[in-house]
């Protein structure tokens, strides 16, 4: 059986290991250039490493919300649970690939993708701030984001929505998505 990191991110940066990301995309079911594969999950990585910065959440929460979040939608539309099986497969996986989070991080993971759909605004700053990195990502889906439903003041902030807009409006794809991550064109 070949090792398996374990790193909750990886020595260079602070972003899940590549190697969780691959195991995670085996199960993935959508395109993977869709609007909420992982060039999505890496633009709400980058505004939510940006916004905890600011806010002071866990940034190890707050990027691993961004790879689970939307790992096992059903469809690019309407899917109401969708949240809910990410957590389910955080849950599933947390043994092998996620010993490393201690228990109250883990509770902030799975709270953060259960309810990120639910229009809620009032929680931990740390999963207030992991619901803002994505909702900071959909005018990739001609989504306007309105202040109403961003949390923090960080995200609300005119340089966070200007820093946000270009990346999403022009689903800007890391350079570590293709070589990282190793999803091909």
């Amino acid at each position: 059986m070949q090792a398996r990191s374990l790193r909750p991110m990886s020595t260079t940066s602070s972003r899940p290991a590549s190697s969780l990301v691959r195991e995670v995309l085996r199960g993935y079911t959508l395109p993977l250039w869709g609007d909420h594969g992982p060039a999505h999950w890496a633009r709400v990585l980058e505004n939510g490493l940006r916004l905890a910065h600011r806010t002071g959440a866990d940034p190890v929460v707050v990027a691993h919300f961004a790879v689970f979040h939307d790992a096992r939608r059903i469809n690019e539309y309407d899917d109401e649970h969708h949240g809910e099986r990410g957590s389910q497969l955080a849950r599933e996986m947390r043994a092998e690939w996620l010993p490393f989070l201690s228990d109250e991080q883990f509770v902030l993971l799975t709270d953060a993708c259960d309810r990120h759909t639910d229009g809620t605004t009032q929680g931990d700053v740390t999963v207030q701030t992991c619901w803002d990195a994505d909702r900071l990502d959909l005018w990739r889906v001609s989504i306007e984001p309105s202040d109403v439903y961003l949390c923090t003041s960080a995200a609300k902030s005119d340089e966070m929505k200007a820093w946000a807009y270009s990346r999403s409006l022009f689903k800007r794809v890391p350079s570590y998505v293709r070589s990282e991550w190793l999803i091909g064109d």
